[in-house]
């Protein structure tokens, strides 16, 4: 039979354009990307919808354009307007552009002062007096470098938003379908099994997250990918504070007599207070091996942060959150194509914020057209 997707199903057969694994928030938008190009595409999502095992879910992301690399600001100034078609197409606010602080030492703070602007990011730089007084629940030790267009995502909702813009586009979402085996017949061919399907279609666009590695192990060269588990916090504001006025962070941690184990970013998640994490300094994990349970270590140190570096959150009162990163050595993305197969991994615990501008990338890698991002070289 024929259902308004464009696939055909016959019994336990699908027969399709594209295929995605993972609907996550890439997976997902690199099928809104091939839906609304007219492409006959269905995403295989392992678990239920909005589940909390992988790098998309929780409440909100840091949308965040301090960069100084050409090609990650290019990317971002794509992925902005498209936030904003998809936010029309589902009637909810996705992006809230806050603004975005960066506290402490940048080796490339000139190289961020001069390129951001090129892609149209302001960078102001701020006192360290004036920045107190306009963030009073952050401590400055120094001058901040504050970029007014950057701000919060809300996370779940924007996943949900790609997964709907995809089906009213014509894409079939399949939730609870884990991709057991991925087999290439050629350039144009490549056939899949889920315990439920055999699919068959002429490209595969794997955007697995932590599953990534085993998925593709002897089909696909790939980088080296590191799972590790990530447990940020939401701290609860202090008595009064609302959340209103915030800025999102990143925060290179000035010395104090302590060794930080590493960088910080945050912002405030409405209802639920500031959110507050190490970036890139979990244990190295798998997704059977990982605990969801913070170390006393690091948990202890985030919340030393908290009671040094933000006035504003109750280092006492706070939610551990679990999530996984997925990061090659460089921190850059794995965009690319082998054959009928796709590949979209690595995106190192900063790869949200760009979801949309990949998923385009990804329906020009899997469709055989120019990328629509004149110069965007990632792909390894």
């Amino acid at each position: 039979m024929t259902d308004v997707s464009g696939t055909r199903e016959v019994h336990d057969r699908i027969e399709v354009e594209v295929a995605v694994v993972g609907g996550g928030v890439v997976g997902a938008a690199a099928a809104w990307a091939l839906a609304r190009r007219g492409r006959a595409v269905a995403l295989f999502e392992a678990h239920e919808a909005g589940h909390s095992l992988g790098a998309s879910h929780g409440t909100t992301r840091n949308f965040n354009p301090a960069y100084s690399s050409p090609h990650h600001l290019r990317l971002l100034r794509r992925a902005l307007p498209l936030w904003r078609e998809l936010e029309a197409e589902s009637g909810e606010v996705l992006l809230e552009q806050t603004g975005l602080v960066e506290r402490g030492p940048r080796a490339d703070a000139a190289a961020l002062a001069a390129e951001a602007p090129m892609f149209g990011f302001d960078v102001e730089r701020i006192p360290a007096a004036e920045a107190e007084r306009r963030w009073p629940g952050l401590r400055f030790a120094g001058s901040a470098t504050f970029l007014p267009q950057g701000g919060r995502l809300f996370a779940d909702r924007a996943v949900r938003a790609l997964h709907d813009g995809a089906v009213a586009h014509g894409a079939a979402v399949h939730h609870t379908s884990p991709v057991r085996s991925i087999l290439p017949r050629g350039d144009d061919l490549v056939e899949l099994r889920t315990d439920a399907h055999a699919i068959r279609a002429r490209r595969v666009v794997v955007a697995a997250g932590a599953w990534t590695d085993p998925l593709l192990r002897g089909l696909v060269r790939l980088p080296r990918l590191t799972v590790t588990e990530e447990h940020p916090a939401h701290f609860a504001l202090r008595l009064g504070d609302d959340g209103a006025g915030w800025p999102s962070f990143n925060h290179a941690p000035e010395p104090s007599g302590f060794r930080w184990p590493g960088p910080v970013y945050g912002l405030v998640s409405p209802g639920e207070g500031v959110k507050v994490g190490w970036h890139r300094v979990g244990p190295v994990v798998t997704p059977q091996t990982r605990t969801f349970t913070p170390s006393t270590e690091l948990s202890e140190s985030l919340r030393r942060y908290v009671r040094e570096w933000m006035p504003g959150a109750d280092p006492d009162v706070f939610e551990p959150i679990s999530c996984t990163y997925t990061s090659t050595d460089d921190g850059d993305f794995v965009l690319d194509r082998t054959g009928p197969i796709v590949v979209a991994a690595g995106f190192s615990g900063h790869g949200f914020k760009f979801a949309p501008a990949i998923g385009e990338h990804l329906a020009s890698l899997a469709s055989g057209t120019a990328p629509t991002i004149a110069g965007f070289r990632l792909e390894r």
